[in-house]
């Protein structure tokens, strides 16, 4: 079984970007939104393995989308991206049942580490 992976981000490249950082030759199956509204639609829908969300969008920001998809599925996977590191976004963010938060610009390596954890939790909780 091949891993869902969605991108929620209003950036195309931003986007284009995070994926270009994941691993290649692990069968992932992408699919992206481009704001929150669409992102939790696409969740909804999709039932992603994890979720990388930025906070910054417009229609529903990444907080709203966060919450509406926790509600739906508590046991989903959301890794925050964002240039936002203020403690108070994470603090939100975290509370509001993120998995993690990684800063922009993205580095690969922190990426991969950080899918390699929630992969690691996936598995752990099946």
């Amino acid at each position: 079984m091949n891993n869902k992976i969605l991108i929620v981000d209003d950036s195309p490249i931003a986007r284009k970007m995070l994926r270009s950082c994941l691993p290649k030759d692990q069968g992932f199956e992408f699919s992206e939104a481009a704001d929150g509204k669409e992102g939790y639609e696409k969740y909804q829908e999709l039932n992603p393995d994890v979720t990388f969300m930025d906070l910054t969008m417009p229609v529903m920001t990444g907080y709203e989308s966060i919450e509406k998809i926790i509600a739906y599925d508590r046991n989903a996977i959301i890794i925050v991206v964002t240039a936002d590191v203020q403690m108070n976004a994470i603090k939100t963010v975290m509370d509001s049942g993120a998995f993690m938060v990684l800063k922009k610009p993205l580095k690969k390596e922190e990426l991969n580490l950080a899918l390699g954890k929630a992969l690691e939790m996936l598995k752990q909780a099946t």
